[in-house]
């Protein structure tokens, strides 16, 4: 039974609250200050009256999120160089939820980014979290029949710029391992063999970290950057798990300075999402629980 202010009902449902919002902000500090503005909103209802708690509350994180979403889009147009999601540490188990993993990967957050803030939310509640189209409307102050077309809109919008091949955990696993093993040696070749000739290489430092201001297109052009970093001293590169995926870390005197997030397809290496702002390593020595 639920305590008179909501904190156990809203504690069962935090989980996904922090995904709902993270999934439309890419970001997890805005995540959680988004669902601690939803808390706040929460307690203040007459629990009697909320005959389905889940509904309501994605409710409030999504009319918070979309608040938020509205100021982010303006400081990301200042942004220095490129623009990627905040990396979070995941266990291994969320890969197991196919649909989850996919839709919290940093190359579907990435491809969400060129969503507008509405046909995000649209997209994200009804493609991730099955929420029906009335809930929908009424979160957003719309009808289930404007709704239903923004949500056609973007899924044909996401179709066309989403990964197309699927790849098993196993073949991930393997394909970064042996990216693991060609960066550590700072052997190019070794990079040139897991990584794909079209290959493409998107960087974000932020202005705080070294990161190219423009993607790297090409093997030989990102094997010779990625070959630079295993022959750099003190750095430690290792196997972590970001965002429901197999990814590389790279560490400098214990601490993250890095992290690559990497797509896979024919058995080499497609796409490379590389995170090195400082602000955006916070959560990589911490696993956080996603859920829909």
């Amino acid at each position: 039974m639920s305590t008179p202010n909501g904190t156990e009902e809203f504690e069962a449902h935090r989980s996904l609250l922090f995904t709902v919002a993270y999934e439309m902000l890419s970001s997890a500090a805005d995540a959680e200050d988004v669902v601690q503005e939803s808390w706040l909103q929460w307690a203040d209802v007459d629990q009697r009256e909320v005959h389905s708690p889940r509904a309501f509350l994605i409710r409030i994180v999504t009319r918070q999120a979309l608040n938020r979403m509205r100021t982010l889009s303006r400081l990301r147009e200042k942004y220095v160089g490129q623009w990627l999601p905040e990396p979070l540490l995941t266990t291994p188990d969320v890969a197991n939820d196919v649909a989850l993993a996919d839709s919290v990967s940093i190359a579907m957050l990435t491809v969400l980014e060129t969503l507008g803030p509405t046909e995000r939310a649209v997209f994200v509640l009804r493609e991730v979290f099955a929420v029906p189209y009335d809930e929908i409307a009424e979160a957003l102050d719309k009808t289930p029949a404007t709704v239903r077309q923004i949500a056609h809109r973007a899924r044909r919008h996401v179709a066309a710029r989403r990964p197309r091949t699927r790849v098993t955990r196993a073949e991930q696993e393997e394909v970064v391992e042996r990216f693991l093993v060609a960066i550590r040696t700072g052997d190019v070749d070794a990079l040139l063999t897991v990584l794909a000739p079209d290959v493409v290489a998107v960087g974000d430092g932020g202005g705080l970290a070294p990161a190219a201001r423009r993607p790297l297109e090409g093997a030989k052009r990102v094997a010779d950057a990625l070959a630079a970093v295993g022959r750099y001293d003190g750095l430690v590169v290792h196997a972590t798990w970001v965002n429901g995926a197999p990814a590389v870390r790279i560490d400098l005197d214990g601490q993250p300075v890095g992290v690559a997030s990497v797509q896979v397809a024919g058995g080499r290496i497609t796409g490379i999402y590389g995170i090195a702002n400082p602000e955006k390593l916070t959560r990589l020595d911490r696993e956080t629980l996603l859920a829909t």
